[in-house]
């Protein structure tokens, strides 16, 4: 209860008890662009506790397993392209196109007859997922003031860990069902279909009217290049990769190295993550906060501290009840990094290229980091037969990634997205 009256607090005045309340449609926004995330979290976490499902379903070796996980995040990579039309289209469309998308291809996805069908058909689902992501990021930075953005972004992220908490309740009640593994990407389809009924009320922001209406957005593919955010598309895009390599298998393949190296039972490792989940949650709902208070830089330097040593504990340790406490500064730091990468992204740069420069900065350079880690660990993994000792490496990226953003990238907290600030400075 006392939960849930925070996250109402948080909702009704958009920040502390001085502040003043969010608009009706800035709260409907809020609820709308939360539940959407809601998604990116029972994505990310039903492929981690369907990955040993799925390799014996579909007989896969531990590097074939790493291989389609390549194929499928490179969705994220392709999504780029979708993201920057965010620039053309208008937010609203974008945003529209994405739910409608991902709701079929998860759909799709419980049909898969082989590896390759469920690659191709994650690989397309990806693909709207993030951009979907991405313009949610996009819309909390426009439609929100500036003292508050952080925070707003960082309850949207977080309710990607309930969307975990809801996957790794019901999964093992799914797998038991005839359809066992297929069931738990069917079953998404009647709250997607909502969220697709619900965008109804969606405005386009008026940020993005303001600029279209002078014609500053963005056309060409390669615009940015030409423009001083070139500098800092570089240098966020490095951010990014660091900390993909560093987060984006931290829970991947926990339940691996859970089953095959510390003997736990699938029922043991859902009670672990749905454990770690919910004791994620209130730190999660607070990291947003965290940033507006401290800043990007020192409050994200405090949050990738946690995650190191969260990863780090989750892949050594070895009772239960360590291992799950070490999984839930694991998951709350995997968690919390997105808000302070997508609030410096989503700040740094100018409304005629903030789509296009989040895609370049996350979805196509930025993604490196995402697509070929888990490639990198399952072929590590498999040669060394155990995924513990590779795992306990990655933490050490989260260090350089921390280094990187003090020396590399400027504080973005209170910036008026409205004004050309940074990116029409020279570094």
């Amino acid at each position: 209860m006392p939960f849930a009256f925070t996250v109402c607090k948080l909702l009704v005045y958009g920040g502390g008890p001085m502040a003043e309340p969010l608009t009706r449609y800035q709260r409907r926004l809020f609820v709308f662009l939360s539940v959407a995330c809601f998604f990116e979290g029972y994505d990310f976490f039903a492929l981690s506790q369907l990955l040993p499902n799925l390799r014996h379903a579909l007989h896969l070796s531990e590097s074939q397993a790493g291989l389609m996980l390549t194929v499928v995040n490179l969705g994220t990579v392709v999504a780029y392209l979708l993201v920057r039309m965010g620039d053309q289209w208008g937010r609203k469309k974008l945003m529209t196109v994405t739910i409608i998308g991902y709701t079929l291809t998860t759909f799709l996805t419980g049909f898969a007859t082989s590896a390759v069908f469920f690659a191709l058909a994650q690989f397309l689902a990806r693909v709207f997922l993030i951009a979907e992501w991405a313009i949610s990021m996009v819309y909390a930075a426009e439609e929100f003031p500036a003292e508050r953005r952080g925070m707003v972004i960082g309850v949207i992220q977080a309710a990607s860990s309930l969307g975990g908490i809801v996957c790794a309740g019901v999964v093992p009640l799914l797998l038991k069902t005839p359809y066992g593994w297929r069931v738990v990407y069917w079953s998404a389809l009647i709250p997607l279909a909502l969220i697709a009924y619900l965008r109804r009320d969606l405005r386009e922001t008026q940020k993005f009217l303001d600029r279209r209406a002078v014609g500053e957005i963005s056309q060409s593919l390669l615009r940015i290049w030409s423009t001083p955010s070139k500098t800092w598309v570089l240098r966020v895009s490095v951010l990014w990769i660091l900390t993909y390599i560093g987060t984006s298998s931290a829970v991947l393949y926990w339940k691996e190295f859970a089953v095959h190296e510390r003997g736990f039972t699938d029922a043991e490792v859902s009670k672990a993550i749905t454990i770690a989940a919910l004791g994620s949650m209130p730190l999660a709902f607070g990291a947003g906060k965290l940033i507006d208070l401290f800043g990007r830089r020192r409050g994200g330097a405090l949050i990738y501290a946690v995650a190191a040593l969260g990863i780090f504990g989750a892949y050594t340790l070895h009772s239960p009840a360590t291992l799950t406490v070490a999984l839930t500064l694991g998951i709350f730091g995997a968690t919390a990094v997105l808000p302070v990468m997508n609030a410096i992204t989503a700040e740094l740069f100018p409304t005629e290229l903030r789509a296009d420069a989040y895609a370049w900065c996350n979805n196509l350079l930025g993604r490196i980091g995402y697509v070929f880690t888990p490639l990198v660990i399952g072929a590590a993994a498999e040669r060394l037969k155990a995924h513990g000792p590779v795992l306990a490496v990655t933490p050490v990226v989260l260090v350089a990634a921390v280094l990187w953003m003090f020396v590399m990238v400027p504080e973005t907290r209170g910036r008026d997205v409205d004004n050309e600030g940074f990116s029409q400075a020279q570094p």
